[in-house]
């Protein structure tokens, strides 16, 4: 495992449940949390760097570079890994209008898993330049929802995704095994 990453036993991380709100089923369809892994990555890893940790692991493949979407939105085919390579942002999790939604400052350095359901946006890039390298599980394609009526039977199939059997960025240990 790259020796470029924050130790397990450092590692400071946030879990989050989220109720579903309107037609957004944020983690309750499955009980697994949100997960904020805080500085995870050192400041001077690069995208490049990130991707290359992801590819070593094998769980995860990246798949974009970007920032996030400023509409709400979730996916129903996928959870989703993003490390953020740069900058740092005001996120939404759950739905700009959920009382029990998750709003919280990300740098870059840290990484969000998240299960698929969980509506998520950018509120505000703090810095400019704010990038995330996005990345699902090998073998799963992600969609776009926004928690619309005609995408309820997509919502059901996110009972059936399978969870992580290893951790995206820490292998055969890791915060998401121990749910």
């Amino acid at each position: 495992m790259a020796s470029s990453i924050t130790a397990l036993n450092s590692l400071r991380v946030s879990r989050h449940a989220i109720p579903s709100h309107n037609l957004i089923p944020n983690t309750s369809l499955q009980n697994k949390p949100l997960f904020i892994y805080h500085s995870c990555f050192p400041r001077s890893a690069s995208a490049s760097t990130i991707e290359t940790h992801l590819k070593s692991i094998g769980v995860v493949a990246p798949q974009w570079r970007y920032t996030m979407y400023s509409t709400t939105h979730f996916h129903s085919t996928s959870h989703e890994v993003l490390c953020i390579s740069s900058g740092r942002a005001k996120l939404c999790f759950g739905g700009e209008n959920n009382p029990g939604r998750v709003e919280a400052e990300l740098k870059k350095g840290d990484v969000i898993i998240m299960p698929a359901g969980v509506g998520h946006r950018l509120l505000e890039d703090l810095d400019g330049g704010f990038e995330i390298v996005g990345s699902y599980p090998k073998g799963k394609n992600w969609d776009m929802c926004y928690g619309r009526e005609d995408e309820e039977s997509k919502i059901e199939g996110i009972k059936d995704l399978r969870w992580f059997e290893r951790d995206p960025i820490y292998g055969d240990e890791g915060p998401v095994l121990q749910v």
